[in-house]
């Protein structure tokens, strides 16, 4: 599908306390691959670099650097998301997050996305979902069933996003953002 042209999202990096700790938990549990590692010289000393990778075109998606202060008030990190590629997936990973003991384990719908939330070992919040083929207005969030078999998840999910204001087709949403953004529309 066409895009905006000129620059695409390509990976994140992140500061951690623990490198070997995150670095176990992105390759363990999320079955990211550590796709290199080594040390720089940074503007306060050495620092040590796990790069990660889910996709064998791409060297690095999520980087962990070491240096983060352990003694911070404030995460500045919102949410990182990763995009299932299938609601059985998703559920998957639950099962798994769960098995692993990973805390604030939150499923929820936004109406135009099933996602599950938690925190990696230092806090950092993450996102795992799947888009839904219809839009909803935003921001959306309620609890939802995800222990239901895919299809009664789905039909729950879609009768529960009809009620909502701004429900229409996934396909019509984004037609609307491609005008707006002045993308050209590959032909249905």
């Amino acid at each position: 599908m066409p895009q905006r042209p000129g620059l695409s999202f390509s990976h994140v990096g992140i500061f951690v306390t623990d490198i070997q700790r995150m670095a176990d938990f992105y390759s363990q549990v999320l079955d990211f691959t550590i796709t290199d590692r080594g040390m720089l010289d940074g503007p306060h000393g050495p620092i040590e670099l796990v790069f990660t990778s889910r996709d064998p075109d791409v060297h690095h998606q999520i980087v962990l650097v070491s240096g983060r202060p352990a003694d911070l008030r404030f995460n500045v990190i919102n949410q990182l998301s990763l995009m299932a590629d299938s609601l059985e997936t998703l559920q998957r990973y639950h099962r798994r997050l769960v098995g692993a003991g990973v805390a604030e384990l939150a499923p929820v719908t936004h109406g135009n996305a099933l996602s599950l939330y938690c925190r990696d070992p230092e806090g950092n919040r993450l996102e795992l979902y799947i888009d839904t083929p219809w839009y909803v207005s935003q921001p959306m969030r309620v609890p939802m069933p995800i222990e239901l078999p895919p299809a009664e998840l789905m039909a729950w999910a879609e009768r529960h996003a009809r009620a909502l204001p701004g429900f229409r087709s996934r396909q019509d949403w984004r037609a609307d953002m491609a005008r707006r953004m002045g993308v050209e529309q590959a032909p249905a």
